[in-house]
């Protein structure tokens, strides 16, 4: 290297040195490390050469002694670390093991709340006080987009703060959307300078990427294995807003209705594949990006084992693939969008815009529209129902006839647990009779009189069994 001046040996592998490209005299040593192409320079903060050797000579014992006993031997900050893990992700994205999607909102939490809560920070410092007092700062130091989630009072430069993030994100979802944005959006601070508390949902997904990064950090061996957080803190879970039979029954009716006051050829077309993707989500709990990769060589008419007819459907997306039933209904419903659609290749998409092409937003406005116009955008908890919605839907319209959770985990590509951790409300619903069984003013039915002659012959019948098969020979 062309800075370095004074060189001297000390011993293999460690050299004693001056930087020409500085105008102090203080020396430097540097260190190479063992079974690896790597080196370690530190200043040692002396211009005497004798102190420099000894100081030179405690370096390397450190960092010997860091390597056998597993203590990290480079100091990163989080925020270089966290870099490096976004772009292995990125290359991820690129070889199609992760969504293309998924990066962009890994970097957007990355280059946000987390380089601002432990950028700076050296990442071997972080431990468990800065993991597990990471929810309480969040909550202090964000604003949330939802009052279900409680408000609190700012400073009049916070809400102006908050008010300038938001206006920042509602210009880059334009600019996504390919709207070309003439002016800046503007957002007033809420005058009574109060904003809603950040999710505990929102937290929990920070976390853990928290957590995946330390992980890295761990693997890379920057830090040692102590400092892998995988437990994330007991934040309350939300239960998934989905509609209710009478609710899904509306919007059937207001959906024909909607359809038929469109004014013009265009929103027909739209409204009608809009209606349709409805129900087709709602017969399948196919995820949002899986309708968006569905193609129509993916759509095969097939029989159960009693005949029937029904229909299986190849889906993709969340990097995984697997085969889903749908009863003939569903066929029906995708034959009626491949009626007007301008793509109805085998390699086509299944839904499009009305040139053809792929749809992005999977008509995101257009269902909006729908649920206002039903009445039916604000799920229980005030929380605006989304595509999503639809999936819960049909877990929750599957579990309350009874089907097996193993089955309908396998139907929806999740786990027996996640079914469970969100859906277990429906079974309380569903065995209320069981629940309230001996409380006052509740009494199990009692079956009818039909039902108990046939019980009683059929244990008539079994009495004379019994007496035939021990009639001695």
């Amino acid at each position: 290297m062309a800075f370095i001046t004074e060189k001297e040996e000390l011993k293999p592998g460690l050299i004693l040195f001056r930087r020409g490209d500085v105008e102090h005299r203080m020396w430097y040593c540097r260190m190479k490390m063992p079974k690896a192409d790597r080196y370690k320079t530190v200043s040692l903060k002396t211009s005497d050469k004798e102190a420099a050797r000894e100081r030179a000579f405690d370096q390397d014992a450190d960092v010997r002694f860091r390597i056998k006993h597993d203590v990290p031997v480079f100091n990163r900050p989080f925020r270089d670390v966290a870099h490096e893990y976004l772009l292995t992700q990125e290359a991820r994205a690129k070889r199609g093991e992760i969504s293309a999607a998924r990066p962009k909102k890994l970097r957007a939490v990355i280059e946000g709340t987390l380089d601002r809560y432990a950028g700076s920070m050296q990442v071997h410092l972080i431990g468990d006080e800065r993991w597990g007092g990471y929810p309480a700062w969040r909550r202090e130091n964000g604003a949330g987009r939802h009052r279900r989630n409680g408000v609190r009072e700012v400073t009049a430069d916070a809400a102006q703060t908050f008010a300038d993030h938001e206006a920042e994100r509602r210009t880059k979802v334009q600019q996504t959307l390919g709207i070309r944005v003439l002016k800046p959006i503007e957002v007033k601070p809420s005058e009574e300078r109060t904003v809603p508390f950040i999710s505990d949902s929102t937290i929990r997904f920070e976390m853990s990427i928290f957590g995946a990064i330390m992980n890295y950090a761990v693997k890379k061996r920057y830090v040692p294995a102590s400092q892998r957080f995988d437990e994330r803190p007991k934040l309350k879970t939300m239960r998934r807003d989905e509609f209710t039979l009478e609710e899904y029954r509306k919007l059937h009716t207001v959906g024909r209705k909607w359809i038929a006051e469109a004014d013009k050829p265009s929103s027909v077309w739209y409204r009608t594949v809009t209606y349709n993707l409805i129900l087709i989500a709602c017969n399948t709990g196919m995820r949002p990006a899986e309708m968006k990769n569905l193609r129509w060589r993916d759509i095969m008419p097939a029989k159960d084992r009693e005949g029937r007819e029904i229909v299986v459907l190849f889906v993709q997306g969340k990097g995984k693939s697997r085969k889903l039933v749908a009863p003939k209904s569903v066929g029906e419903y995708l034959e009626r969008i491949r009626a007007i659609s301008k793509a109805t290749e085998q390699d086509d998409r299944v839904f499009t815009n009305i040139t053809g092409k792929p749809a992005k937003t999977l008509y995101s406005s257009l269902i909006a529209d729908l649920l206002n116009e039903a009445n039916l955008r604000e799920g229980t908890q005030g929380v605006p129902r989304s595509t999503y919605c639809f999936r819960h839907t049909y877990a929750t319209l599957r579990l309350q006839e009874g089907v097996d959770v193993y089955f309908l985990a396998e139907q929806m590509g999740t786990s027996v647990h996640m079914i469970e951790q969100h859906y277990g409300h429906v079974n309380t619903i569903k065995h209320a009779d069981r629940v309230l069984q001996g409380m006052a003013g509740w009494e199990l039915p009692q079956p009818d009189e039909t039902r108990a002659k046939a019980s009683k012959a059929a244990e008539t019948h079994d009495k004379g069994k019994r007496g035939q098969r021990h009639k001695p020979r």
